[in-house]
């Protein structure tokens, strides 16, 4: 499937800094890659991609823009990063909300596909080198679960097939949820703890076999379409391999999506762990609530694009907040952006300032720390509103808000 148009990346002089990021799995910071005595290298990371029946809100950028910035710190660095994202074009909320507006859903799925597109451009996220859609994938995840079935970790339930989670020794590793716990937000988050004929209630659905009116594929499982959790096994394995260094997403997909995700591709590999460090966007909520589609709660990027809020804007509004804290939606989130916006693209018109380089190392000193996004906007503040006489400063900070915050001044 077709990315979207890849943004100009300043190169900024200067010494580089490596990245730490919290790892839900181990409940701390870790160096990711880890260190090597050759330096650079390479770097892989997938981030979970959106299931299109609804247009991209600002929960959704926030996840992407955060991700954006650990592929932009790491080319800083030096790393030729591998970053592949999934796109679900086939699941139960499309259908449902196809049916429920009378549109086909393999067209609802191409409108908001584009749609994402043109937001992720205009704020300005570097594609991912694999963009991968499920409907292209169902030989891969099927041949996925293929080899599930050979490691004897799949079952029929009246001809659909699951996964065995006790198959997997280190389930529950990445999460560390308590079985209580699991349980209940299996229920909250598309599992089926209660069907009838599972042998465990978190095993996890593989294979949905054909059912009337619903779209299937052919396969060596028998007809029929893939669960949620095993494509982005397949994918990562695929286009990864194990052990790759990050896999992002919101915080919702802790449980059970990447719990189930790892054990699924640990069990056909033989190997742990699925990724070295699972990094987690928090939730983004609006009057009280979390901003979802289910809720309708939303503040759509591309409403308030076409409202004629500048994209660079709404990226700042973003990074305003750190991406592991919770935090809820207010209109003057992008009345602050983009006054700072302004002062900063007043003070890069300004003939000199006070130091760039200092200024540019206390940027990526702040990134670098778990992406301490609020850190790296009042250095530049700071810079912004100091006086100096550095005639290299403006472009120089220019340069590094754009390589490595993203922002275009």
């Amino acid at each position: 499937m077709q990315a979207w148009t890849k943004p100009d990346i300043p190169v900024v002089p200067g010494p580089a800094r490596r990245l730490r990021l919290y790892d839900t799995a181990s409940r701390g910071l870790v160096e990711v890659p880890p260190p090597v005595s050759t330096g650079g290298g390479t770097a892989r990371m997938y981030v979970c991609g959106i299931t299109p029946y609804d247009a991209t809100h600002m929960g959704h950028a926030a996840t992407y823009v955060t991700f954006d910035l650990v592929n932009r710190l790491w080319r800083d660095a030096g790393y030729d990063v591998h970053y592949t994202q999934n796109i679900t074009d086939v699941d139960d909320p499309l259908l449902e909300r196809a049916t429920a507006t009378g549109v086909e859903w393999t067209d609802l799925a191409a409108q908001e596909i584009q749609l994402f597109r043109d937001d992720m451009t205009s704020l300005r996220v570097i594609p991912p080198q694999h963009y991968i859609g499920v409907v292209e994938s169902i030989d891969l995840v099927a041949n996925a679960v293929e080899d599930l079935r050979r490691a004897g970790a799949v079952y029929s339930v009246d001809g659909d097939l699951y996964f065995a989670v006790k198959s997997d020794p280190e389930f529950g590793a990445v999460s560390g949820f308590d079985r209580d716990t699991m349980l209940e937000l299996f229920a909250e988050r598309g599992g089926d703890p209660d069907r009838e004929g599972k042998r465990d209630p978190l095993d996890s659905l593989l294979w949905r076999h054909e059912r009337p009116g619903e779209p299937a594929w052919d396969s060596e499982l028998g007809r029929g379409r893939p669960g949620w959790h095993v494509e982005c096994s397949a994918i990562a394995l695929k286009y990864l391999g194990m052990t790759f260094d990050v896999q992002g997403g919101g915080s919702d997909l802790i449980f059970p999506h990447h719990e189930m995700s790892a054990s699924g591709a640990q069990v056909v590999t033989g190997e742990h762990p699925f990724a070295r460090a699972y990094v987690h966007q928090a939730m983004v909520g609006l009057d009280g609530e979390k901003m979802s589609k289910s809720k309708g709660n939303l503040v759509l990027v591309s409403k308030e694009r076409l409202a004629g809020v500048d994209p660079m804007a709404i990226r700042l509004a973003l990074l305003m907040h750190h991406y592991r804290t919770d935090w809820f939606w207010m209109d003057s989130d992008l009345t602050d952006a983009q006054a700072r916006l302004d002062v900063w693209r007043g003070a890069i018109g300004r003939g000199s300032g006070p130091d760039g380089a200092s200024a540019v190392d206390a940027v990526r000193a702040a990134l670098t720390n778990d992406l301490d996004s609020a850190g790296a906007l009042a250095a530049v503040d700071a810079w912004a509103e100091g006086e100096g006489d550095d005639h290299e400063a403006p472009a120089l900070v220019a340069q590094a808000v754009d390589a490595l915050l993203g922002v275009k001044l």
